[in-house]
């Protein structure tokens, strides 16, 4: 298994990933095309796909603001999992993070999503129970 950066080119894989994973997404909003895209093209951005025999088997969005890290979408195929694949790539996205100055790193998790919370806190994330997220979305596609 190989770790390395998220190509434009690997979008139709990507999403086959996150469908085969059981993650939703919105293709027609912030994950379609253009708008991961856009994304990648920033400074902003760690999407790193985790590959065997030259087929994406995970993948994670990272993300900062300048001041906090994101982890986003950590998604690996089923028959994967169990292997240190997430952790790999949890970690690389920490790493490429803390060169780049920011020392807090964060993931928003989905109250139905179990396993998330459970992996997340095996590698050293703790929850915060009393932070109550908000947001404003022009579409629910965003």
């Amino acid at each position: 298994m190989r770790i390395r950066d998220f190509k434009t080119e690997d979008y139709d894989d990507l999403v086959a990933l996150w469908e085969t994973a059981g993650l939703p997404h919105r293709p027609s909003g912030r994950d379609s095309r253009h708008r991961i895209a856009r994304e990648t093209a920033g400074d902003r951005a760690v999407f790193l796909v985790a590959e065997e025999a030259s087929r994406p088997i995970g993948a994670v969005l990272g993300t900062h603001d300048g001041r906090k890290g994101w982890i986003n979408r950590l998604a690996v195929l089923p028959k994967h999992r169990g292997r240190g694949i997430g952790r790999a790539l949890v970690a690389e996205v920490e790493r490429r993070l803390l060169e780049g100055g920011i020392e807090i790193v964060t993931c928003l998790i989905e109250d139905w999503n179990e396993n998330s919370m459970a992996f997340f806190e095996r590698i050293g994330y703790v929850a915060h129970p009393e932070v109550i997220y908000y947001s404003k979305r022009r579409s629910l596609d965003t």
